[in-house]
Order: structure tokens, then sequence, then C-alpha cells
């Protein structure tokens, strides 16, 4: 894509969205809403005025990565370990669940067998970017809410990246190889991270401290930087990030850097929904809105009653269980990477494959009303529930 047309479609995408987000603000919408929408009328399959929306997309994960870093400098590694600890039986236990209720949905619209446990396994996960960018991070008596749901998106990070080493295990012999070497690598980027924030970052920190431009760069340098370690270890750039940021939570410098990258992160993840919108091919919609609509609606019922009382079964509060619930009542952005994936190695057709795009998007902007009219969120409509 030229300069030229880059500058045009964020002129068209943050000018449309700020016109639409107006309107969406001014009848109490979630503004979620008015960027999907956003996309799917300028992109590909509306009016063909943004068209290259895989850059868009490729551009919009950076939110993502900053996203996850700014989770990680909130939180402290010995409640995260703790919380990981309890949580992993919820987190199985509700995948299979969700799993085996998607197969069953698909099935039962005429989907093959491949197609369904594909269509299953998208199911099993919640979305990280609606779970967290909804979850008031600052507020002290909402921290123990938000170690639950980060502790769950964590684990089911981990099952989806086995899931994606199995899809691609169809063109790859080395599948089961990849996979131990994800395991074995998961602690040494760990170790690199603890061990280059002690002995580098914080020293450089505490030198230089005077000189806020350097320390914003330092911050999106360690971020990218531990992302793209991450990668190279066979694990997630997500993964790398929220590693990158809890690495350095435990420095005093941590609530500085989360609060100046706040802007940055809102700017790609707007992308990040635009791209979504924009991806959707809107002439398949009449062929899967039946099967998407019954999926969708499953999920939401199901996803906040199992998470619920999974989480009374270790003991959690009965109202903190349903807000988890509500809060990762949707699919996620790993299941549109699962359908992507699926479909350019012809495990699924397309048809199956916008299934679970048009899941996706029903469920994030219906959960996002849940979530912002019932429970605090930073862009929550009323001022009383309105939290950062």
């Amino acid at each position: 894509m030229e300069s030229q047309s880059i500058i045009t479609s964020f002129f068209l995408i943050f000018s449309g969205a700020a016109v639409l987000a107006s309107v969406v603000l001014y009848t109490r919408q979630p503004l979620l809403v008015a960027y999907i929408a956003l996309g799917a009328i300028l992109g590909p399959y509306g009016l063909h005025l943004v068209t290259d929306a895989h850059l868009l997309s490729e551009i919009a994960e950076i939110g993502i990565i900053f996203l996850l870093f700014l989770l990680g400098l909130d939180m402290q590694p010995r409640n995260l370990v703790h919380m990981l600890r309890k949580a992993t039986v919820v987190a199985i236990g509700s995948s299979i669940i969700f799993a085996a209720c998607g197969y069953t949905i698909a099935l039962m619209f005429g989907y093959t067998q491949t197609e369904s446990v594909v269509i299953g396994v998208a199911m099993m996960f919640s979305s990280t970017i609606i779970g967290i960018k909804l979850l008031p991070t600052t507020v002290l008596h909402h921290r123990h809410t938000g170690e639950l749901v980060v502790g769950l998106l964590l684990l089911q990070d981990l099952i989806a990246i086995i899931v994606l080493l199995m899809l691609g295990g169809k063109e790859s012999e080395s599948t089961w190889q990849q996979f131990l070497q994800t395991l074995i690598m998961l602690p040494v980027l760990v170790l690199v991270a603890f061990a280059t924030v002690k002995y580098v970052i914080v020293k450089l920190l505490q030198h230089f401290d005077r000189f806020h431009e350097y320390i914003f760069l330092l911050a999106i340098g360690w971020c990218l930087g531990v992302a793209q370690l991450a990668e190279l270890f066979g694990l997630s750039l997500e993964i790398g990030a929220f590693i990158g940021g809890i690495s350095v939570a435990t420095s005093p410098i941590s609530q500085y850097i989360a609060v100046h990258l706040k802007p940055l992160r809102d700017f790609f993840l707007i992308l990040f929904f635009f791209s979504l919108g924009a991806s959707f091919n809107l002439g398949l919609l009449s062929e899967v809105i039946l099967a998407s609509s019954v999926l969708a609606i499953c999920i939401l019922i199901i996803k906040p009653i199992t998470f619920r009382y999974l989480l009374g079964f270790i003991k959690e509060p009965a109202d903190q269980s349903w807000e988890v619930g509500f809060r990762l009542g949707q699919i996620s952005e790993f299941s549109l990477l699962i359908a992507f994936l699926a479909t350019s190695t012809a495990i699924i057709g397309t048809n199956a494959s916008h299934v679970i795009q048009a899941t996706a998007i029903i469920t994030f902007i219906l959960n996002s009303y849940i979530v912002i009219f019932r429970f605090p969120s930073p862009i929550a409509v009323s001022d009383k529930l309105r939290r950062d």
C-alpha cells in the first residue's frame, strides 16, 4: 500500500469513527459498535473505500500487544502465579463444555464432522481484547476480579497456541516438536525477561528517570522486543508482551508507563475493531446468519453460567463468579485466527469460516452491551459505572 493510500485510509477510519462514535454515544451504545460498523461500511465488502483490511489488521495487532503489556504492568507476579494455579481446572473444564456446545450446534446445521470440531474449538476461547478493555484496572476493589479474568484468559491463550500448532500440523510433521519447544521456551522467556529487567532495564530507568521521552521509548522497545522474542521461541506475540509487562510490574515506574501508553494502545485498538468489520464478507451473511445467531445466543447464555459454577467450585464468591462469566461471555480473536488458518489449509470451507467470524462479531457486540450496562467499565455510558 502506498503512503498516500495509508494516509487516506487513516483519514477515513478515524474521521469516520469520530462521526459514528458521536452518534453512538448520543444513542447510549458501546463505542465498539461504531468501529465494527464503520469497517463493514468502508471496507472491501461495503463501499470499498478502504481495501487493504489485512494490512490494517496487522497494524492493529500492535494494539493487542500494547493491551497485554499494560495488563502485565498492573499484575503482581506472586498473585498471578497463585491465580493461574487456581484457574487451571476452570479453564480446562469450561473449554471442554464450550467446545462440545459448538460442535453439537454445528452438526445440527449440517456441517461436516471436521468443520464441526473446528467450530467447536473456536467457541472455547474468550476475547482478550473485550475482556480486558472493558475491565477497570485501577480500581482497588475490582483487582481480584481482574486477576481471575486475566488468569483464565492466559490459560486460554496457551490452549489456543496448542490448537494453532495442531492445525498447522496438516502441512508439517514437526507439530509435536513445536509443542514441546513451546513448553520449554515459556519458562526460558520468563527467566530472560525478569533477569533483563533486574540487571538492565531497572538500572537504565533509575539512571535516566528525568527524561520522560526516554522512559516512553524504552517501554515501547521493551514491549515489542519481548513480544518478538516470544514469537521466535514459538509463543505468541501477545504472551510475550504480557510477560514483558509483568516483568516490569514490581518497578516503581510501572504505573507511569501504564498511564502514558494508554492513548497509543487505544489508537491501534480502533484499527483492530475496524479491520474486524472490514474483513467480513457481507454477501455471505444470509447463508450463515441463522447458525451464527444460534451459536452466539448459546455462547452468551452458557459461558456466564459455566464460569459461575466452575468458579464456585474453587470457592470464589457468587457475585464475582457471575461478573467474570459475563465479562468472558464472548468468543475470541483467537477464534478468528483459527478460522483463517483452518480455511487456508483447506480443513474447513468458506461457509464454516464465516460462521465463526459472524459469531465472533455478534458476541463481541452483544456482550459489550451486557457488560457496559451492567458492570463498571472504562467505556460505560453511565457515569455511575464508568471506571478506568
